[in-house]
């Protein structure tokens, strides 16, 4: 049997030296990082600078925070398509295509001063939302096995220091440049990446042949649309509001339609009955809670610490100020990542997501019991970013662990998706519960934030319980070579290199 090493694509050329493997395996990930952390930062920068763009591009408050919305809806629609089509195309060729398209909608937004034109630039940006099922997908196929599993965890967990680092530069930026460079500076980051690609990323060996089945593309694409409006603009117009029910109830509908057109298809864009798979099922629905967390920190936390202290709560902090509130967050991420490869080879993930939800819930926990201190709000803030680099980092590889190597791209793009989705409820709660009671002078009450964080704690309490459903695997450090009938000897040694069986990895889908 062939060596998994020596794989086309999976290294460098037989007889490199090591050190030329070490620095192939590093120059990809490295590439595929900077891509991800690009898009991290153009999710979260905006956030702190609303009113400022509110101001800027003479617009409402709702307005302005369209800009949110929008880049959040063409993410949800982009990113497990495009995810499926690099499974189809090549995980290398879309990738190149998702981050020109990044770059492009990055650009248009630096030079818009109007809202419309930056509302164009924000849905092209959103594409990019593609690029870590992308990277997911060319992390499995390249890299050995060893590898795969520290490799997919720190680049889940740049999602979450890319936006806390986004919150906290925001805030210098917009007060001693201007709100341009909040686009500027990313831009610089998504040009290297899409050079860099083009230039050192291998193109992945594993192909998933088929279509797209556009009739489900499209009712996927229109059920997110109706939902995440619902659910973005349900604070501003009322839950309880005809339009916002009505789009619900169309969600619903439009949701169920997509289930059968999906179902029937041969060639479906999410195929139902991987999504039926225990492990995918209560992942992404612990990634639903997760965003719901994750972003409802980013919300509340800089809400709360601006407001001034003559209310009889909150620390009278200036956005930049505000901002570093969330330090100790971006600094538990940068740290506890890379760590959770090994602890996943020793103990599986599904332990590691249960110990992230319970750092996560504790977070808001802490909050809700203590707040009136600065360092509460800092040891919150850590302990929530160890509860999210834990759990983002175990929800993609228990996603790569549950399906063939087919479905990487639409399956972690799916589970992507599903995070956006509960941060835009996260945010859109979160707020609504906040300014369901105000002081006369204007001020939400401090009550609705002690509320809005003991929901959030509640949520995460939900994703641990969800998380034991889980089957663990924990991973074995010596690759066993077992024989699996029916499969190409290719194929047989990408089966004996990932663990997966004869069922989940058919031959057509080998290199």
């Amino acid at each position: 049997m062939t060596d998994v090493r020596e794989m086309p694509g999976l290294t460098n050329p037989p007889g490199d030296p090591a050190a030329g493997k070490r620095i192939h395996y590093a120059a990809t990930f490295a590439v595929l990082a900077i891509a991800a952390l690009a898009f991290s930062l153009l999710q979260s920068m905006i956030i702190p600078a609303i009113p400022e763009l509110e101001h800027a591009l003479g617009t409402s408050a709702t307005g302005a925070t369209w800009l949110l919305t929008a880049y959040l809806l063409s993410a949800a629609i982009a990113t497990p398509i495009l995810g499926r089509i690099g499974d189809m195309v090549g995980k290398e060729k879309m990738l190149v295509v998702v981050l020109i398209a990044l770059s492009l909608g990055t650009l248009l937004s630096a030079l818009a001063t109007s809202l419309p034109v930056m509302l164009v630039g924000r849905a092209i940006q959103g594409t990019g939302g593609a690029v870590f099922p992308l990277a997911f997908g060319i992390i499995r196929d390249e890299f050995p096995r060893e590898k795969v599993s520290t490799a997919v965890g720190t680049m889940s967990a740049i999602l979450g220091i890319g936006a806390g680092g986004g919150i906290i530069l925001a805030g210098p930026i917009v007060e001693h440049l201007s709100y341009h460079w909040l686009f500027w500076i990313p831009l610089t980051l998504t040009l290297t990446a899409t050079v860099s690609t083009f230039a050192f990323v291998p193109e992945s060996p594993v192909r998933s042949p088929g279509r797209i089945n556009w009739l489900g593309a499209s009712l996927m694409s229109a059920w997110l649309i109706t939902g995440l409006v619902a659910v973005s603009e349900g604070p501003t117009w009322g839950w309880a509001n005809t339009t916002v029910l009505g789009l619900f109830a169309v969600t619903v509908v439009l949701t169920l339609l997509w289930v059968w057109s999906e179902t029937r298809s041969d060639s479906p864009v999410v195929d139902m009955k991987m999504m039926r798979i225990p492990a995918v099922w209560s992942t992404n629905l612990a990634a639903l809670l997760f965003g719901f967390g994750m972003f409802a920190m980013f919300i509340t936390v800089p809400q709360f610490v601006q407001t001034p202290v003559a209310q009889g709560y909150g620390f009278g902090a200036s956005i930049t100020q505000s901002g570093l509130f969330l330090l100790p967050f971006a600094i538990a991420m940068l740290l506890v990542a890379p760590l959770t490869g090994r602890i996943a080879i020793a103990f599986g993930s599904q332990p590691i997501l249960v110990a992230g939800s319970v750092f996560a819930a504790s977070s808001y926990g802490l909050l809700a019991l203590a707040h009136s201190q600065p360092w509460n709000i800092y040891v919150a803030s850590g302990l929530l970013g160890i509860g999210i680099a834990l759990g983002y980092a175990s929800m993609s590889n228990l996603i790569i662990e549950a399906v063939p190597p087919s479905q990487t791209g639409v399956a972690t793009g799916m589970n992507t998706n599903i995070r956006n989705i509960g941060a835009a409820l996260g945010s859109g709660i979160a707020t609504s519960i906040i300014v369901s009671s105000l002081l006369r002078s204007g001020f939400p009450k401090e009550h609705g934030y002690t509320v809005s964080f003991a929901v959030s704690g509640l949520s995460l309490v939900i994703a641990a319980l969800a998380a034991l459903k889980i089957p663990n695997r924990p991973h074995s450090p010596v690759v066993e070579s077992l024989a699996h009938p029916g499969l190409t000897a290719e194929a047989e040694v990408f089966v004996g290199a990932t663990g997966y069986t004869p069922e989940m990895a058919a031959p057509e889908n080998s290199a």
